[in-house]
């Protein structure tokens, strides 16, 4: 499980990248994954220190690199 989780947080990394600033349920349709297995992503990369939280529209949270 730790295993999938850390591929996971690093495919959501790239596509931050790539694209810059998404909602969790945004990441998720561009990924392909459930909204846990995406909410579990963003846990261990926040963990790492490696993202920024912003308020979005709608009340959505917007994640990004630092």
């Amino acid at each position: 499980m730790e295993e999938t989780i850390g591929e996971q947080a690093g495919r959501l990394w790239q596509i931050l990248k790539e694209k810059g600033p998404l909602s969790p349920s945004q990441a998720a349709k561009v990924l392909g994954l459930r909204s846990a297995d995406v909410d579990r992503a963003i846990g261990w990369l926040a963990r790492e220190g490696k993202l920024n939280f912003a308020p979005g529209a709608k009340g959505e949270t917007l994640i990004s690199l630092k």
